[in-house]
């Protein structure tokens, strides 16, 4: 539509305030700040104050940066996206990619491969919590309802009532009992033939309420979408099933009434899953025409996602069992008693003593080091440990400097997970450890460097492995994570 208007943005970049004015549009000052102060107040946009000998602001960092609240008076800040996915703030729709990605790739093309991305992460969470997404209790997020109604009904079709019904010399099920007991037998030759067959035939009730109710928010979902030129970018086909209205149906407590009435005598889940979420967007169907409100599909913590995809595409064994893991040699009599523990489970928890009444008592932590990522592999050289850290960082690592990197703190846990698990990898007798963080790249894999602290390194002998700076290709490693593939690390990447 011709008042629509849809531009790309790229999370972590710094923004100008004259820039978002006249990328969005916004034809006066009230309006520019109403919309900085929206996004704001979602959390999608962060404000930080212009430090005068910073050169390239997108080297800032947000430890190192102050937050500041939209002056009205003052253009001396920069405007900072914080997430990654669509929204849409009245007819505005705003489409903000991942912060590695290049100014010159298709924006198209990467765009729609995170969507899918994060269509299937969220999938993993509870249906309406991830619908409503992270909104303030007065907004409600429709936009994620209506991807999801659509594509379920892509995959699954339209919402049907079966019903069950007995014919005399139909073409379904033949019912001999009912045949036998309730039918004259014609005998011949001591065989008895019968000529009203009893039968079963399921039939659909192609009128039913919930079938048209279910055809219509599809029609309507579809039209919405379509309307913010969004169909496309989700790869979703159009649906043309109903002319009706939603006031066809009654008002909208009535409508509510229906659904959870027949919610609560449906039994099926993939049912049961399609009245809640029609339930859902019958009580919400004005929240994405609203003018003024947000509607979004993504996430402000792109980083879980970056940790899930590597996790997933290189087959965590973090949670495995050590009775089902490939070792150099059997395994250790002294962790045979432990086969059961995984190996997060075998990494020792601070102990807190208590003195007291001349004796000490010890107490155990709840928790302790977690690593991101363990794989156990094999190469050329034997059989690998690998401890991995997804970072969903934009490192900068060359001769001139170092930047974007991270913290100390990360460096110092890579060495401890290390550390925590030397004993297990030396009674193994694994021929090397890999330890490295995983970090995606728009392009092909990097070696980019590695991380030395001498003091933590060489607190053992032999002394700790160096910690591998690697950019993953985002691109490859998302179409693996869509199609459920888990890959070998050292086949596709050497590593």
């Amino acid at each position: 539509m011709s008042d629509l208007i849809s531009e790309y943005v790229y999370e972590q970049r710094r923004y100008k305030k004259e820039e978002l004015i006249s990328l969005f549009k916004l034809s006066s000052s009230k309006t520019s700040i109403e919309f900085l102060k929206q996004l704001k107040s979602y959390g999608i946009l962060k404000t930080v104050r212009i430090i005068s000998n910073e050169k390239d602001f997108n080297d800032l960092r947000d430890d190192e940066v102050e937050i500041i609240d939209i002056d009205t008076s003052t253009n001396e800040c920069l405007y900072v996206f914080t997430f990654v996915g669509v929204l849409t703030i009245g007819r505005r729709v705003i489409k903000s990619l991942p912060k590695y990605i290049k100014r010159t790739s298709n924006s198209v093309l990467k765009l729609k491969q995170v969507l899918r991305v994060l269509e299937k992460y969220n999938a993993k969470q509870q249906l309406i919590p991830m619908l409503n997404g992270e909104q303030q209790e007065n907004s409600f997020n429709t936009l994620g309802i209506m991807i999801f109604m659509l594509r379920d009904y892509h995959e699954h079709g339209i919402y049907s009532n079966h019903q069950d019904i007995i014919e005399t010399n139909g073409e379904g099920e033949i019912l001999w009992d009912q045949t036998i007991n309730e039918t004259f037998a014609y005998i011949n030759n001591k065989r008895p033939y019968y000529f009203e067959l009893q039968t079963r035939n399921t039939i659909d009730d192609s009128e039913n309420y919930f079938r048209r109710l279910h055809q219509f928010v599809l029609t309507e979902c579809s039209n919405l979408l379509e309307g913010y030129d969004l169909l496309s970018l989700f790869d979703i086909e159009s649906v043309q099933l109903s002319d009706e209205n939603l006031s066809d149906f009654g008002e909208t407590e009535y409508i509510l009434y229906r659904l959870q009435s027949e919610l609560n005598a449906q039994f099926i889940t993939s049912k049961q899953t399609i009245l809640m979420t029609l339930y859902t967007y019958v009580a919400h169907s004005k929240a994405f025409q609203n003018i003024s409100g947000i509607n979004m599909f993504g996430t402000t913590s792109f980083n879980l996602v970056w940790e899930k995809v590597c996790a997933e595409v290189f087959d965590n064994q973090l949670k495995t069992c050590l009775q089902n893991l490939r070792y150099p040699k059997l395994l250790d009599k002294d962790y045979q008693k432990k086969s059961k523990h995984t190996l997060l489970e075998i990494i020792e928890k601070p102990k807190w003593i208590c003195y007291a009444e001349d004796r000490k008592f010890a107490h155990d932590a709840k928790d302790t080091l977690t690593p991101d990522l363990i794989s156990i592999y094999e190469n050329n050289k034997g059989m690998c440990f690998g401890i991995f850290d997804a970072k969903y960082y934009n490192i900068v690592l060359n001769k001139e400097r170092v930047a974007n990197q991270p913290g100390i703190g990360d460096v110092t846990k890579q060495y401890l997970y290390q550390l925590a698990y030397q004993d297990f990898i030396s009674r193994h007798k694994f021929d090397y450890v890999k330890n490295a963080f995983l970090m995606p790249i728009d392009g092909e894999i990097c070696m980019l460097g590695k991380v030395e602290l001498g003091i933590l390194q060489k607190i053992t002998d032999p002394t700790l492995a160096d910690i591998l700076i690697i950019q993953l290709p985002a691109t490859s490693m998302f179409k693996w994570y869509i199609e459920n593939q888990r890959i070998d690390i050292y086949k596709e990447f050497n590593i």
